[in-house]
């Protein structure tokens, strides 16, 4: 019995002083660019008011879909836009938009962020639906700082012909 007392007193000490199986660090994957242009996104949630041709709007943006999307909705008080909204994702390597426009169609964008990662620009992939009413074939936001961004677009009108826009937006919220 004694040996056997012995004995185990020897194991538990030598399981005590073993060096303990440590799990490997986990290694953190890098963000492809597509993420981080996602992440920097992430970064206008809020409600912002502004202009594009004097018309007052103000935009809600979000994260929604428990963060893998942002929803970003545009309102003005007469008219277009009349709750448009689009929605940013990440698909594979890719920053997307889909863009649910008033004139009546969906664009696809594809957004690339700049070397200095202050703007990110949409550009046009697809659409389905009518082009009758024009559509909206680029955005590009660029991040002035935390309480200011600017939105440059580029809307086809009907007749096939490029207008240029621009709004610059003040955090509210």
């Amino acid at each position: 019995m004694r040996k056997l007392t012995l004995l185990i007193i020897l194991l538990a000490t030598a399981a005590v002083a073993s060096p303990q199986q440590m799990p490997p660090p986990k290694t953190s994957v890098p963000q492809s660019d597509a993420q981080k242009a996602f992440e920097k996104m992430k970064t206008l949630t809020g409600s912002w008011d502004g202009t594009v041709m004097s018309i007052p709007i103000n935009f809600t943006i979000r994260a929604a879909s428990s963060g893998t999307a942002i929803l970003h909705e545009g309102n003005t008080e007469k008219g277009p836009p009349n709750h448009e909204i689009t929605m940013f994702y990440v698909e594979g390597d890719r920053l997307l938009g889909t863009h649910y426009c008033d004139a009546g169609n969906r664009v696809r964008w594809e957004g690339k962020m700049s070397p200095d990662e202050k703007t990110i620009e949409f550009s046009f992939l697809d659409v389905a639906g009518s082009t009758k009413g024009g559509l909206l074939k680029r955005m590009m936001f660029t991040m002035i700082d935390a309480n200011k961004h600017v939105v440059d677009f580029t809307f086809i009108m009907p007749n096939g012909k490029p207008v240029e826009l621009h709004g610059e937006f003040l955090r509210t919220k």
